[in-house]
């Protein structure tokens, strides 16, 4: 019988600047506003860096049409986090996004220019806590951004950001979000609201996936809640730290 890992409190002493790493829009809006937060209202600085504009993500909405769409829901959903500054990737295309040296590259890129002491992105498990098969992207991305964490703070290996001014940073810590085998927990109760308004500034994205899928205050719950119990409070997220 499977049994609930025990899962560290993530101390937050530890970082003041975090970015955040995703592929799509509304990737982050699935749990991890909600430690967007209560970082930005303690203080931190918080950035996200999203790989693609999810233009493939519209059913009825041809890409072209989509993707600014999904890129103003994007930075809506930010914003009632207090994260100002979104950043979006140009070389990559929603649902193709493939891992090798120009993710790694573009994901270190980032990684100078915001000099996180905290990089948080989602697993590159090929299945979701639950079962649940991880999409390509996510896999891709999750991966990408686990090396380019160690590229970053290595001039040698693209010697070409440091021509741009960029020089090496060595991001503290890792948070691998959605981990098969978490490690740590983010108590985020009291912040369970401004996640739900996150995750609801998504609206034509969510209503195109049905009137079947969970609404987004019962997403989150499912999310947060069985976190929060692991560690015992209200609401918590659960992840793999990596030193």
């Amino acid at each position: 019988m499977a049994t609930t890992p025990e899962l560290e409190p993530l101390d937050d002493s530890t970082f003041d600047r975090v970015l955040c790493v995703a592929a799509h829009p509304d990737d982050l809006e699935y749990g991890t506003t909600a430690a967007v937060d209560k970082w930005v209202k303690a203080g931190k600085t918080v950035t996200y860096l999203l790989v693609t504009r999810g233009e493939a993500g519209i059913d009825t909405m041809p890409p072209h049409e989509a993707g600014p769409v999904r890129e103003q829901e994007e930075r809506d959903g930010a914003e009632e986090v207090g994260v100002s500054v979104v950043q979006f990737l140009d070389e990559f295309r929603d649902g193709v996004v493939e891992y090798g040296l120009p993710l790694r590259r573009a994901i270190a890129r980032e990684i100078r220019i915001r000099r996180p002491h905290l990089v948080v992105t989602s697993t590159f498990a090929p299945y979701f806590p639950g079962g649940f098969v991880n999409q390509a992207d996510h896999r891709a991305v999750g991966l990408a951004t686990l090396d380019a964490k160690a590229d970053a703070g290595n001039r040698w290996i693209f010697p070409g950001l440091v021509e741009e001014g960029l020089e090496p940073w060595q991001a503290g810590q890792l948070l691998i979000l959605a981990d098969p085998e978490p490690t740590h927990a983010i108590d985020v109760s009291g912040h369970f609201e401004e996640a739900v308004a996150s995750l609801s500034a998504h609206d034509r994205y969510l209503e195109a996936l049905g009137p079947d899928y969970p609404r987004p205050r019962d997403l989150l719950q499912q999310i947060l809640g069985g976190a929060g119990a692991a560690l015992g409070v209200e609401h918590a997220l659960a992840g793999r730290l990596i030193g």
